[in-house]
């Protein structure tokens, strides 16, 4: 009978001690100091209201008249028992640092959490309002101190309300990662031309920005494209889908009606892993997020493919379905691990801003006084620029301190960078950085216009005009220092 009593009594201690573990995979070692990881996902609504300038494009931003998706901030919080982690992706164009520094002091304010955990970042959806204030000027201006607008006040809200939620929806969780490739939507926009093409300033460029489908002046892309689509999955212990977080090298699709307001193919992406991978009408709800990857000189245009209209929306959902099925194709072959360590680091970089020449002046003054109705003396926005090189001379600083941030999730790196940035420099990040993989969130932690690498400025294109580039032509080569620096103290 003793012996009995004392089987039984060992086996009821196996089952109820291990046969968890052996239920939904090895048990991690870290159990067994106690650790236990967590996750919480959430959606919180920042759709504005119909009336507002819809921005993305040049000229006086169209009204919103129709709201084809709602607009969201969408939050991740990783807790290792120790460290939390946040990533917060936004649904609009781009959002300045003050916005975002205030909303990350509430969520302090409130939980104590550090604001170099927090990174929150823009999807770059050109059907979006603004988040940089009341009016097209203010937009492009320099607006730290600058009170806050009404969409502003109520952004910053609903974004640390959603930091809130997630947290509230912290619960025992899963991890892995996993790396998939969607080449056929991703390509470089910037052409080297056979002959040079004027700029708005009076000078002339190598390569031109969207230089048309079919242009027989084409000779080739100005530079790599990256098709990776990473992505980091979490799911409670039992295997229910809490949030799945993408990053896609893909400046936005578009296609959309001008007096709509949308989240683009991110949105969509959002939806569609949410069917694939089961995880409808659950309670709490699972979050879908794609944030936007080095992406500054990439479209999803073959400009030596045949020319095609398309119906509104249906790119973005052919682009979306695409990446969606990639990832689930990998999301099904990944490990996961019950618990992995969280760090974080983070700086402020110094950047001297672009100085404006008398000579620049001098041309945009002759230009804007020319009657508008008047033939363009070099190029179509040469007006335009003339304008944004006056405000910018008038009220940008001689020098700006950015935010650039890393995270280590286990053997996970990402990094942040608050401009639109080129692939190339999302290919160098990856290739040394000593976390594999890893993979670059751009518009994070506040936003400052293109980051061109300095061979880039010497070929010129849009994205290297003072106006669109507003930093000193070798930031590439600081940021990359700086952002691998940060990663070695994550070692």
């Amino acid at each position: 009978m003793y012996f009995n009593i004392s089987r039984n009594f060992l086996i009821g201690c196996f089952v109820f001690l291990f046969l968890p573990g052996l239920l939904i995979g090895q048990v991690n070692p870290a159990s067994k100091e106690g650790k236990v990881f967590r996750a919480g996902a959430s959606l919180s609504n920042i759709t504005p209201p119909l009336g507002m300038g819809i921005v993305g494009n040049f000229g006086n931003p169209p009204p919103a008249e129709h709201i084809h998706d709602q607009l969201h901030a969408r939050s991740l919080v990783l807790d290792d028992g120790t460290s939390q982690l946040v990533f917060v992706v936004i649904d609009n164009l781009m959002v300045g640092r003050e916005v975002l520094d205030e909303a990350k002091r509430l969520i302090h304010e409130r939980t104590g959490m550090p604001t170099s955990h927090m990174l929150m970042s823009a999807i770059h959806t050109h059907s979006s309002v603004s988040s940089r204030g009341v009016g097209i000027k203010n937009r492009r201006g320099w607006n730290a101190g600058k009170p806050f607008d009404e969409y502003q006040k109520f952004l910053i809200s609903r974004i640390a309300d959603g930091v809130q939620v997630a947290l509230n929806n912290l619960e025992p969780a899963r991890i892995g990662w996993g790396v998939g490739k969607v080449p056929q939507h991703v390509f470089n926009r910037r052409w080297i031309m056979k002959e040079p093409v004027h700029n708005p300033f009076g000078g002339m460029d190598k390569a031109r920005m969207n230089p048309g489908i079919g242009n027989p002046d084409l000779v080739k892309p100005a530079g790599p494209t990256d098709p990776d689509v990473s992505f980091i999955s979490v799911q409670s212990l039992e295997g229910r889908p809490i949030a799945l977080l993408g990053n896609y090298s893909l400046h936005y699709v578009g296609g959309v009606p001008k007096n709509d307001i949308s989240a683009d193919y991110f949105a969509v992406f959002a939806d569609r892993i949410q069917e694939l991978v089961g995880a409808d009408r659950q309670d709490p709800p699972f979050v879908g997020i794609m944030s936007n990857g080095t992406s500054g000189d990439i479209n999803n245009i073959n400009f030596r493919g045949p020319a095609k209209k398309n119906p509104p929306y249906w790119k973005m959902r052919v682009v979306a379905n695409d990446v969606a099925q990639e990832v689930f194709r990998v999301y099904k072959t990944i490990d996961y691990q019950n618990w992995v360590s969280l760090q974080a680091a983070q700086s402020e970089l110094t950047l001297e801003t672009r100085k404006v020449s008398p000579e620049m002046l001098e041309n945009a003054k002759k230009v804007l006084a020319r009657p508008a109705t008047e033939k363009p003396l070099y190029h179509s926005l040469e007006r335009t620029y003339a304008e944004h090189l006056l405000q910018f001379n008038e009220e940008w600083p001689a020098k700006i301190d950015i935010i650039l941030q890393t995270f280590r999730i286990g053997d996970l790196g990402v990094a942040a960078i608050p401009f639109e940035t080129f692939a190339e420099t999302g290919l160098e990040i990856k290739s040394k950085s000593p976390f594999k993989p890893t993979f670059t969130i751009e518009l994070a932690n506040g936003a400052y216009g293109y980051l061109p690498t300095p061979e880039q400025h010497e070929v010129g294109g849009y994205e290297t005009w003072l106006g669109t580039n507003k930093v000193e032509k070798n930031a590439t080569r600081k940021i990359v220092a700086e952002l691998l620096s940060l990663f070695s103290k994550l070692e």
